[in-house]
């Protein structure tokens, strides 16, 4: 088939480490279809500059376009925005091309707007939804009602999490066209590796016990959290070393607010890094801790996993659907007490890698793309293979 998927979702020359799990997904899927990516670009994103090069794919085709909106009001109204940013850059190609379905990820503005496209070309669409675009942008009444009417419009909705699922259901979409797959992990790169040499590739101390973050620097991410309870971290394991992979508004602040504390020899912000070098972080942790607000299934608690890495994470969102017991610990979001008291218990304890990995091999990058294909294919009404 011929398919066109639309998202902001997707790494681009403008923020090339955006998305990892949609450049793995889409370009696996790509391999039995004809698929494009088109990338919406944050016109602010634009007028800052290339960032990097744009992601080098084995099998999926990409191109973008500017998304201009605005800024500070009308939120509700960024649907229509994204769909007129889309048509006046892309309109005349996309009436030309035939595609056999469109695919959106993330549901406001991106499904909202590709409804419109789709009505426009009398074409079916697949969506995908992944965490706070439900979780936040569905709480605010005038984008709840558009994600509602794009979600009720498509032949399938593909949930990251079974809560997820369970909010898609409660917005009216027909439970039969509402599909949970797990994200996958590329078990190829994320596996577990030798500790002490992955320390010294990163020039980090090879007895110290190393509680590793890997994400957005945000607050919504618990980052502040996660600093603020190290202290306690420290009473009981003086050398621990606190490691903020990745970037993001929050940065400044950690580093301000672990000087503060008199911490900031032990906290280490490494900056993003590309995809590719977060495994050899997480073989170098001694746990990694995600400590967010809301979330779908992020992919960075999977990976850990796959390296037989423990976790300790909050119970939001699809995260206690893929945490059990013996590969980690849960927390109450915001609590940043019970944060510190599941840190310490978990360099504590002495963790079975093999239970961390056996349970960690479920997740499987095979095993999505070809529930992907299925769901994709029936909503085309095209054969199964």
């Amino acid at each position: 088939m011929r398919i066109l998927a639309l998202t902001n979702l997707f790494p681009s020359a403008w923020d090339p480490l955006r998305a990892s799990f949609n450049r793995q997904q889409f370009d696996r899927l790509a391999a039995h279809h004809d698929l494009e990516v088109m990338v919406a670009v944050d016109f602010r994103e634009r007028r800052r500059g290339r960032r990097g090069a744009a992601p080098v794919l084995a099998h999926a085709r990409t191109s973008e376009f500017t998304f201009w909106y605005p800024p500070r009001v009308g939120r509700s109204l960024h649907g229509l925005a994204w769909y007129a940013s889309l048509m006046a850059q892309h309109g005349r190609r996309l009436a030309r091309e035939r595609h056999d379905l469109l695919l959106a990820s993330w549901a406001y503005p991106d499904a909202v707007g590709t409804a419109r496209l789709a009505r426009r070309l009398g074409l079916p669409y697949v969506v995908k939804v992944h965490g706070s675009d439900l979780n936040v942008q569905a709480n605010y009444r005038l984008r709840r009602s558009q994600i509602a009417a794009a979600l009720r419009g498509a032949r399938a909705v593909v949930a990251v999490s079974d809560a997820l699922a369970g909010k898609v259901r409660e917005l009216g979409v027909d439970p039969r066209r509402v599909h949970l797959i797990y994200n996958g992990v590329d078990s190829e790169r994320f596996r577990p590796g030798d500790r002490a040499a992955a320390r010294g590739a990163l020039g980090l101390p090879n007895d110290a016990p190393i509680v590793l973050y890997v994400g957005n620097l945000k607050q919504a991410k618990g980052c502040l959290d996660l600093l603020e309870a190290f202290p306690q971290v420290l009473a009981r394991h003086p050398r621990a070393l606190l490691a903020f992979v990745g970037d993001g508004p929050a940065a400044a602040a950690l580093m301000r607010r672990a000087r503060e504390l008199g911490i900031d020899d032990q906290v280490q912000l490494a900056g993003a890094r590309p995809h590719e070098q977060l495994a050899q972080w997480m073989q170098a942790a001694s746990l990694l801790s995600l400590p967010s607000h809301n979330e779908g299934v992020p992919n960075v608690v999977l990976e850990a996993m796959a390296c037989g890495l423990p976790v300790v994470a909050t119970r939001v969102g699809g995260i206690p659907e893929v945490l059990p017991e013996q590969a980690g610990l849960l927390v109450p979001a915001h609590d940043r007490a019970a944060l510190g008291e599941a840190l310490d218990e978990a360099l504590r304890r002495n963790w079975l890698t093999d239970a961390i990995l056996d349970h960690a091999s479920h997740f499987r990058w095979d095993d999505n793309v070809r529930q992907l294909d299925r769901i994709v294919r029936e909503a085309a009404g095209a054969p199964q293979p």
